[in-house]
């Protein structure tokens, strides 16, 4: 019984440091989380580009077998949307240095 005790205090004492307040993010720290954030979503752009581009290639295949076999392979209901390739990452850091350089070199009207 007396362990009990000891188990509910020492939960009770731990319990007020956990409710304490974290400190703001720094702005380099949001910044990092911002970069991490969008480098995640441009992977999941990645991965879902792949995943088309399988499916397109599984599909081929089918209607190939399918052709072999001396069958009709059944169209798709709708058109499938083409796969949107999302291209190679650019950091928000660089955007900036990335959308002014083409203006720059770009040719002047006499």
């Amino acid at each position: 019984m007396r362990t009990v005790h000891l188990v509910v205090l020492a939960a009770a004492l731990f319990a007020g440091a956990s409710l304490a307040k974290l400190p703001p993010l720094s702005d380099d720290a949001k910044a990092k989380a911002a970069e991490a954030a969008a480098k995640t979503a441009w992977s999941d752009k990645v991965a879902n580009f792949q995943l088309c581009k399988a499916q397109d290639r599984a599909a081929a295949n089918y209607r190939a077998t399918m052709k072999q076999a001396g069958q009709e392979a059944k169209p798709a209901a709708s058109a499938p949307a083409a796969c949107a390739d999302p291209g190679p990452y650019v950091s928000a850091a660089s955007a900036p240095a990335a959308a002014a350089s083409p203006a720059a070199s770009a040719p002047k009207k006499s």
